[in-house]
């Protein structure tokens, strides 16, 4: 495991676009842990945030279909990185996927709902990236709407979880 991750992506030979939007939201999750610092220092474990947004990414080296979360945890697994950054990577698409959505997606069983702070911090910082470009809310609110029909649960997870992380 390279304590690089940009040597990470590069060395495996990642498109430069995923790697601009890597870094676009690395730093954007980066702003949003900053919301969770106090006094006494941080809450939330800013480098691997930092780390984990990097990554997120990672399985776009070999599909750019939704199971570029499973397939980059499966990358980041056989490098040896930590399960911290595994479970990033795995559960960052939009807002988290419940197991009976995942199963009705054909990804593996299992559940895709981000539990940790970091783990919401680098989802939601990808969703609010659109390529490399910040986005608000809103329009991914309606980019969603949309792709999935208004009623969809992932718009209502959108939603909590930018109640939860954006102050």
């Amino acid at each position: 495991m390279s304590s690089n991750p940009l040597k990470t992506l590069t060395d495996l030979g990642c498109p430069p676009n995923i790697i601009e939007h890597s870094k676009a939201v690395s730093r954007k999750a980066l702003r949003i842990g900053s919301n969770f610092m106090d006094n006494t220092g941080s809450y939330v474990d800013l480098k691997l945030v930092e780390t984990g947004a990097m990554l997120h990414d990672i399985g776009r080296i070999k599909t750019h279909s939704i199971k570029h979360a499973v397939v980059g945890a499966e990358i980041l697994r056989n490098l040896n990185f930590p399960d911290e950054i595994v479970n990033i990577t795995l559960k960052h698409i939009g807002a988290g996927i419940p197991s009976d959505e995942a199963e009705i997606l054909e990804l593996p069983p299992g559940d895709y709902m981000p539990c940790t702070l970091e783990e919401k911090i680098v989802a939601h910082a990808d969703n609010l990236i659109n390529g490399t470009i910040e986005v608000n809310i809103d329009f991914v609110s309606k980019k969603w709407e949309k792709k999935f029909g208004k009623n969809h649960p992932s718009i209502y997870r959108l939603k909590k979880l930018d109640k939860e992380l954006i102050k």
